[in-house]
């Protein structure tokens, strides 16, 4: 199941280059390169362009000519001690270092074949020419949260000059992500997780100097490593040993899952304290130390609504970049005519048992338009675009590819 089926966020159309976040070179030259975009966010909210006449909203991608008075003094990586030094590459906690301006996050290439027309990174000892070669779009995001507002207002002012049918304006992801088209979609959900997580990260686990960014983004390194960093009377950052020299962008797993009875009509659904009202979904938590994913769905399944499961598959991901989950869809069993108890973590308002007819009837009444419904649905649920109503829906209508019953036991 999970590898012919791909979610809303998933998918991801780019090919990340991830041997080439280390080269200084090729970064400055990309970043420049006439075919790259951005992706701005601003406090994790991305921009989005909005059609004047349609009213179509898209994930806005700039120019880096229209974004280039937000990424401060080039060279953009490789910096030195002093805005508009460049370090001579070689020195591993200097490689692709950006200690000056916003943090700026390569995401990758975009190819018209993918996978097929990238070069590996010894092409890229002459990078103008190696990109010269590259087929397809680059794309860098940074999160313009720390930077004057009227610079960013002249920005996108300056974007929007040159065609007055876009607006630009920055806009609640999880509002916005529901306009976006599958493949700019996935974009997105690199990008957030990414700046969020730079965001996030100003000082070091280990000793709590600052951090500075490193490999475009995908790591982070401890300021008192740098080679002119004065740490007289410390002692060495436990960063500098071992493997734990770097701090990696982080995913977060969470299990969720629909629970089902073993005549397969029936589905347990919850609802959370914190849903809107009528709404219900699929039970979810976050994997802990310790845990393989079949026994964090037995832990949330009997500590949230008091049921045993067993005969537990799974079927698919979907990355959540709120900031940065991965949400990984089960179908589990149980017996309906146990009790539900809802006391144990207190997490839920309201768990229950619909039938496959009830769920039916909502999407049947979702699916129309306001103008043919006819009174109120029975209850409300996730849409398609979030893996658990994939996962409830699959069920309901007993959609061939899910093969959930033929899984057998993990």
């Amino acid at each position: 199941m999970a590898e012919n089926f791909s979610n809303f966020m998933g998918g991801s159309p780019l090919n990340r280059l991830s041997w080439l976040r280390t080269s200084q070179t090729f970064l400055n030259a990309a970043i420049v390169a006439h075919a790259t975009r951005w992706i701005l966010f601003n406090n994790g909210q991305p921009l989005i362009a909005t059609h004047a006449v349609s009213k179509k909203r898209t994930l806005a991608l700039l120019p880096t000519d229209d974004v280039s008075p937000l990424l401060g003094t080039e060279p953009y990586f490789g910096q030195g001690q002093y805005a508009g030094e460049a370090y001579p590459s070689g020195a591993s906690v200097l490689e692709a270092a950006r200690l000056h301006g916003p943090r700026i996050v390569f995401l990758g290439l975009k190819e018209p074949n993918p996978f097929t027309a990238a070069l590996p990174s010894s092409d890229f000892i002459d990078p103008q020419t190696a990109i010269a070669n590259l087929q397809g779009t680059l794309f860098f995001s940074v999160d313009i949260a720390g930077i004057q507002e009227c610079l960013v207002n002249e920005v996108i002012q300056a974007s929007t000059s040159t065609n007055s049918h876009i607006s630009l304006a920055f806009v609640e992801p999880r509002s916005a992500m529901t306009s976006l088209d599958i493949v700019t979609a996935a974009i997105f959900a690199e990008a957030r997780s990414m700046v969020d997580w730079n965001g996030r990260n100003k000082f070091c686990p280990a000793c709590g100097s600052p951090t500075y960014s490193i490999w475009a983004g995908w790591k982070l390194s401890c300021t008192s490593l740098l080679p002119w960093a004065d740490d007289t009377g410390k002692e060495p950052c436990p960063s500098s040993r071992g493997m734990q020299n770097f701090s990696h962008p982080r995913t977060d797993p969470v299990v969720i899952m629909v629970v089902i009875d073993e005549s397969d009509e029936k589905v347990l659904l919850g609802r959370n304290k914190k849903f809107p009202l009528k709404y219900y979904s699929a039970l979810a938590g976050f994997v802990e130390p310790g845990e393989s994913y079949e026994d964090a769905v037995r832990r949330e399944m009997w500590e949230e609504a008091g049921i045993r499961v067993w005969n537990i598959r799974y079927h698919s991901g979907q990355p959540w970049p709120f900031p940065a989950n991965l949400m990984l869809g089960f179908y589990a069993t149980a017996d309906p005519s146990a009790p539900i108890r809802l006391d144990l973590d207190n997490e839920l308002e309201d768990a229950r048992w619909y039938t496959r007819q009830e769920v039916l009837s909502v999407l049947t009444d979702t699916s129309h338009s306001d103008s043919t419904k006819i009174g109120e649905p029975l209850f409300k649920m996730p849409p398609p675009t979030a893996i658990a109503g994939v996962l409830i829906k699959q069920w309901a209508e007993g959609d061939a590819r899910l093969g959930y019953a033929n899984k057998g036991n993990l």
